[in-house]
């Protein structure tokens, strides 16, 4: 294998100082064009490569970052990281992705993996097993940029970018509620994530305000997935009263509930109207398409690498700065839902 030249090489061929080299590799503007391409062209041809750790050190960056999701089998999580990652790409930043498939040991032992790393910041969706903060505000403390999205935690010293979760369980809510349905149970999601607390906090103002009933059993608290639907169905019509309407957390949860009412021959939406939640791909081609709420996590994507970008700009001296966005969900009606 060819041995990898140094700027001293590249100098010594061309008989010029290792300096100009140095500044012609790195785009100054003060070499000529032609000295430039002579550079590059010997460069390639004595196999030189460029030290990035050298250049780190020397710049205090490594236009890494690094992004912690819980499982990234998501069409939400993929989409958000490639609106990050699109963002970031056009600045010369390059992505880390790590997976904490819900394990806060694992995403305690990420997120150091990634501070040794040296990246220049850090974007972070928490597991729903993440009680324990104290990793996180150790690596606070480290002076890189924390950027929370979608699941968050109230840090002082990191940005947030979020949608309003209590506005889309309340206007999903509302939906059915104008629809007519007068008995609306949730399929709620994990409760120990902040996300799942503000949906279901909108669901139960919406009923309030609307006096209808706030009933327990129609609570259930479910896996995102298509099993978790079928299973509440299966728990909501062993009760004496059954619902009318659905508003589950989770798009996947939804489908499964639409299935298993299908298979009991119940009318959807005449005899239960359902919505989902996050707008999965699945939901609009379906059958019977079913409503459902949108994160926008392309924009949510876009919007973290913006909140970044701004950082390294104006507060590369290690300044706290804190952003909290809160993005509008976007509320499609389908077939699932729409009565009147």
């Amino acid at each position: 294998m060819k041995k990898s030249a140094t700027i001293y090489d590249i100098s010594e061929k061309l008989n010029i100082s290792a300096a100009t080299v140095s500044r012609a590799l790195n785009n100054h503007p003060k070499i000529s064009i032609k000295t430039k391409e002579l550079v590059l062209a010997t460069a390639k041809e004595l196999n030189y490569k460029q030290n990035t750790l050298a250049q780190a050190l020397k710049s205090g960056k490594t236009n890494n970052v690094g992004i912690i999701v819980p499982y990234i089998n998501s069409n939400f999580f993929s989409s958000v990281i490639r609106g990050i990652e699109e963002e970031l790409s056009l600045h010369g930043y390059h992505v880390i992705i790590c997976q904490s498939h819900e394990d806060v040991d694992l995403e305690r032992k990420q997120l150091n993996t990634l501070l040794n790393a040296q990246v220049d910041g850090i974007f972070m969706s928490v597991s729903k097993t993440t009680q324990d903060i104290s990793h996180i505000e150790a690596a606070k403390e480290s002076n890189i940029p924390i950027i929370f999205f979608d699941r968050k935690k109230d840090i002082k010293g990191t940005s947030t970018v979020t949608i309003d979760d209590y506005k889309a369980g309340f206007e999903a809510t509302e939906h059915l509620i104008k629809q007519g349905c007068k008995k609306i149970c949730h399929l709620s999601g994990d409760l120990r994530l902040e996300i799942y607390q503000n949906r279901y906090k909108g669901y139960v103002d919406a009923l309030r305000e609307n006096n209808l009933r706030v009933r327990k059993d129609f609570i259930i608290p479910i896996e995102s997935s298509i099993q978790g639907g079928v299973d509440a169905i299966n728990a909501l019509w062993s009760l004496p009263i059954q619902p009318d309407g659905i508003f589950s957390a989770s798009d996947y949860a939804a489908l499964g509930a639409c299935q298993q009412l299908k298979k009991q021959k119940i009318n959807i939406p005449n005899d239960v109207a359902i919505i989902g939640f996050s707008n999965e791909p699945f939901t609009q081609y379906m059958e019977l398409p079913i409503s459902s709420i949108d994160q926008t996590p392309d924009i949510m994507g876009k919007i973290s690498a913006q909140v970044f970008l701004e950082y390294m700009n104006e507060n590369f001296s290690g300044i706290t700065i804190e952003k909290k966005v809160v993005l509008k969900p976007k509320i499609y009606i389908r077939k699932s839902s729409k009565r009147k």
